[in-house]
């Protein structure tokens, strides 16, 4: 038999600084009623299914399985919302009761569930007190990042990767964006001009890719860390035409030896320049040079 669980739920995507707080919250209060506590979360963005067309995600389940177990949190329990999409908010949290032996549960001071979209915190107080669960209402966050910004949301942290606000994305996750993903081959012009590339393949479809352009990098290979210069977009300067989907080519500064079908961890640091066209390969490879100087300064 398990023992009585305190949870909080959400999709938590990139697991930023808002989410720490609630969960440093559902931890206190968990150990002050002497009690487990949990973080409920999905396997998909329930705006995947609801769309009908993939969200693109801070981070993959995996990733955010792992940092949500670093928090110090007793179980991450991670349901299917294909599922559950269904249940009325009464319904869900006797689920949880019965099936998660969850007593108590932190609501996000903004959050809603349940397909019969229920208004206020007390409608949920009394949909819990029949399904036999208690409801707390979570403080919201009040600290500000160095952008000032009122509040944090992942949502917000998307637009600024997708707007190239590296620094900014990174000090409201409390950490640096990353991609992961396999090298495969390419065409080999950063070989042929003196800069050879990694071309990368991501793990996982539906992560979000920052807007295209020219970054400092860290790179995690074999458990080794090293700076690079990541390019994201169409290669303007060799491609005839721009493909539909960005490439992803990151130089490892200092690396000498084979990439192929390595898995890679890039971290971004600072947004360098946009990708330009240059009218040479020579214009190209002397503004890479000036890249990776500029690369080792972060």
């Amino acid at each position: 038999m398990y023992n009585a669980r305190l949870a909080t739920i959400g999709m938590f995507d990139g697991v930023h600084k808002g989410h720490l707080y609630l969960l440093r919250q559902a931890m206190d209060e968990a150990r002050r009623l002497g009690l487990e506590s949990m973080v409920v979360t999905f396997s998909e963005h329930p705006r995947t299914m609801l769309k009908g067309s993939p969200e693109k995600l801070l981070t993959t389940c995996d990733e955010r399985r792992t940092r949500l177990a670093a928090t110090g949190i007793d179980r991450v329990c991670i349901l299917d919302f294909s599922q559950i999409h269904t249940l009325t908010a009464e319904q869900f949290l006797r689920y949880l009761h019965e099936k998660e032996s969850v007593t108590t549960l932190l609501m996000g001071y903004d959050h809603h569930f349940g397909s019969d979209r229920l208004s206020s915190i007390e409608d949920y107080k009394r949909a819990g007190q029949r399904a036999g669960v208690q409801i707390l209402h979570a403080l919201p966050y009040t600290e500000t990042t160095t952008n000032n910004e009122p509040y944090i949301s992942s949502s917000l942290i998307r637009k600024a990767l997708e707007d190239g606000r590296i620094e900014h994305a990174n000090d409201m996750l409390g950490y640096a964006y990353s991609v992961s993903g396999q090298v495969v081959h390419g065409k080999q012009i950063g070989t042929k001009i003196g800069f050879p590339t990694a071309n990368l393949q991501l793990a996982e479809a539906n992560k979000l890719i920052p807007q295209k352009g020219v970054y400092a990098v860290q790179v995690e290979l074999n458990k080794r860390i090293y700076r690079g210069v990541m390019n994201i977009g169409d290669n303007p300067t060799i491609e005839c035409t721009p493909s539909q989907t960005s490439h992803l080519e990151v130089h490892i500064i200092g690396f000498e030896g084979n990439l192929y079908d390595q898995s890679l961890r890039v971290e971004f640091i600072h947004r360098l320049r946009d990708e330009v066209q240059f009218a040479s390969l020579a214009a190209l490879r002397a503004q890479i040079a000036t890249d990776i100087q500029h690369a080792t300064e972060f």
